[in-house]
C-alpha cells in the first residue's frame, strides 16, 4: 500500500502551521492515491511535539529524537528522513516549501533517487494518474506535473493549502535509532541570530502589514508599519527594496526571493507593486494599497486602494482603529 511520510515542522516544543498545510496537502494526495499517512517528527526533547500530532489521522508517528538532530541541517535531516522513509515503506515524502523544506528535501529526493515537485500549490488529476500543480515564472504561469519514479518527494507552499485539523484518532508513536553522522559532515551549526518578536511571524499571520521603499528609512519604516501592526495584531512584512535598503530585517522580505504569504488581509503600504513582490502575496484574500500614486501595478490587485500619503493617512487610521477598540 502507499504510504506518504509527512515531516513536521515546530519550533520551541510547538507544532508549526506549516505541518498542518502540508498535512493537508497529503491528504488530498492520499485520496487519489488510495495512501496511507506516517508523520516524522525529528530534533532534540520532541516527544511533546510528536504528541501533539497523533489526533491527526496518521498511522504511525515515527520519532527520531538525537543531539545531533537539535538543529535542522540539512545534511544530517536529511540522512535521518531518508533513512525513515525507506524504513517505513514510504513512497511520498512532503514537507513544506519553507526555507527549511527548500533546504532539506532536495538532499532527501537526491539521496532516495527520486522525482521532485517543489512549491506546489494543488494536488491533481492527470492522464497520468495525480499530479501537482506548481507556479513557474513568478506565478505568471501555473504547470501541472507528474513524477515518473517510484518514489516521490514534494513540497507543499504553505498559503495554498488550509491548516489540517485534528481527526480524534490516536497514532502509535514510534521511536526511530537516528544515526545523523554529523561528524562526517562538513557543515556545522554556530548560532540563529532571529528576530525577537510578540508579533506573529509572516507564515503564522492572518493580518500582515509591509512597507515598501517609499517609506524612506528605518526610521520612516517604524514610524508608519509598526504602529499599525500593533492596532491590528498583525505580522510585518516588506518588498525586497525596503530590505535592501536597509529598512528592515531581510526575514521580513515578501516576494519571489522571499517568504509567500496569503494572509486574509493584507497591507500594502509605500509599496510599487513589482512582479516579484506580487509573486508573494497576490493570493492573499483582501489587499489593501495605500500609495502616493493611483497607477502602481499593485493597485491592479488590491481590493482597495487608498491615494495618499502613508505618514499621514496611517496615524489617522490607527486613531480611528484605537477608538472602534474603545468603543467595544
Amino acid at each position: 500500500m502507499s504510504k506518504i511520510l509527512v515531516i513536521a515542522e515546530h519550533a520551541d516544543g510547538a507544532v508549526k502551521k506549516a505541518t498542518l498545510t502540508t498535512l493537508d496537502m497529503a491528504r488530498q494526495l492520499a485520496a487519489k492515491k488510495g495512501s496511507s499517512i506516517d508523520i516524522a517528527v525529528l530534533g532534540s526533547g520532541v516527544g511533546g511535539v510528536a504528541e501533539a500530532l497523533t489526533g491527526y489521522g496518521a498511522e504511525t508517528v515515527h520519532v527520531a529524537d538525537h543531539a545531533e538532530l537539535a538543529n535542522a541541517l540539512a545534511p544530517t535531516w536529511g540522512k535521518v528522513i531518508a533513512d525513515i522513509a525507506e524504513s517505513c515503506g514510504a513512497d511520498v515524502i512532503a514537507a513544506s516549501a519553507s526555507t527549511t523544506g527548500k533546504d532539506i528535501m532536495p538532499r532527501v529526493a537526491a539521496r532516495l533517487e527520486a522525482g521532485m515537485a517543489s512549491d506546489v500549490v494543488g494536488v491533481v488529476d492527470t492522464d497520468d494518474g495525480p499530479g501537482f500543480r506548481r507556479p513557474m515564472w513568478a506565478g505568471a504561469l501555473l504547470a501541472d506535473v507528474v513524477i515518473d519514479t517510484d518514489t516521490w518527494v514534494v513540497t507543499a507552499r504553505g498559503s495554498a493549502f488550509d491548516a489540517a485539523g485534528a481527526t480524534g484518532g490516536s497514532s502509535a508513536v514510534e521511536a526511530f535509532d537516528a544515526e545523523p553522522n554529523l561528524a562526517a559532515s562538513r557543515t556545522r551549526f554556530v548560532s540563529f541570530n532571529g528576530t525577537k518578536s510578540d508579533r506573529p511571524t509572516l507564515d503564522e499571520a492572518d493580518i500582515v502589514v509591509a512597507g515598501g521603499r517609499g517609506l524612506k528609512s528605518a526610521e520612516g519604516f517604524a514610524q508608519v508599519v509598526e504602529p499599525l501592526a500593533d492596532a491590528l495584531g498583525a505580522g510585518i512584512g516588506a518588498s525586497r527594496a525596503a530590505v535592501d535598503d536597509g529598512f528592515c530585517p531581510n526575514d521580513y522580505q515578501i516576494g519571489q526571493t522571499g517568504k509567500v504569504v496569503a494572509p486574509q488581509l493584507y497591507f500594502a503600504v509605500a509599496i510599487s507593486g513589482a512582479i516579484q513582490h506580487l509573486a508573494g502575496m497576490k493570493n492573499s484574500k483582501v489587499i489593501v494599497a495605500i500609495n502616493t500614486r493611483d497607477d502602481e501595478p499593485i493597485n491592479k490587485v488590491a481590493d482597495y486602494s487608498l491615494v495618499g500619503d502613508a505618514f499621514t493617512v496611517i496615524p489617522e487610521l490607527c486613531e480611528k482603529i484605537a477608538a472602534i477598540k474603545a468603543a467595544g
